[in-house]
């Protein structure tokens, strides 16, 4: 059995056709069905549904033999006991800065300053601080991000943007650009040289539907 791990959502949507690209279809709508493990049409091959920021841990530990996860998820995770043979460009989006409208991001990150962040992405915000010489306190969020400079909990939030819709909505801007995102294909090391009759042409049909930069 091969078990991939994929997350709800604009991921599992984009990861659609390369599955098709394999020969594999997902015989069931993950929106309207409560399980967790979804069958294909193929009987060795089976996706589980699990929380995007959850698919790196679950391909290390051998709860899925791969798996589609963000750059985003794989830098927070660390990467660890993981083959990652192709950026699939998909679910592509941004890590960015953002801050309430009107406040002075210049003048708050000096070098030397310090600036309180909201995140998720710990690793990620506390690097590019790091980089910029500015101390950072971190407040870790997991929701609900935009919230956080308008009760006046951060000064600014490190977070995913796609079209910058949400931002706008809740009176932020973006200040600055940390780092762009697409979905990579990661692989279990052990997985990879048990089941290499199995994987082998999953990951070159997965490669052959990549589009080529």
């Amino acid at each position: 059995m091969i078990t991939l791990a994929l997350s709800k959502g604009r991921i599992f949507d984009e990861t659609l056709p390369l599955l098709a690209a394999a020969g594999i279809t997902v015989t069931e709508d993950p929106e309207k069905s409560r399980k967790l493990i979804l069958a294909t049409n193929q009987p060795h091959v089976r996706v589980v549904l699990v929380r995007a920021s959850d698919v790196p841990t679950y391909v290390e530990y051998g709860g899925a033999d791969l798996g589609v996860a963000g750059k985003d998820s794989l830098i927070e995770h660390g990467g660890q006991g993981l083959f990652r043979p192709l950026d699939l460009q998909i679910a592509k989006c941004r890590v960015s800065v953002a801050v309430r409208n009107g406040f002075d991001y210049q003048e708050a990150v000096t070098q030397g300053s310090r600036l309180k962040v909201a995140t998720k992405y710990t690793s990620i915000a506390r690097d590019f601080f790091s980089a910029k010489g500015v101390h950072v306190d971190m407040i870790k969020l997991y929701g609900s991000m935009e919230l956080a400079p308008l009760t006046g909990m951060a000064d600014a939030i490190v977070d995913l943007v796609s079209t910058g819709n949400t931002l706008k909505a809740n009176d932020l801007v973006e200040v600055e650009h940390i780092m762009d995102i697409s979905s990579h294909l990661v692989v279990n090391q052990a997985a990879l040289k048990l089941k290499q009759a199995g994987l082998k042409p999953i990951i070159d049909a997965f490669a052959s539907a990549v589009p080529q930069d």
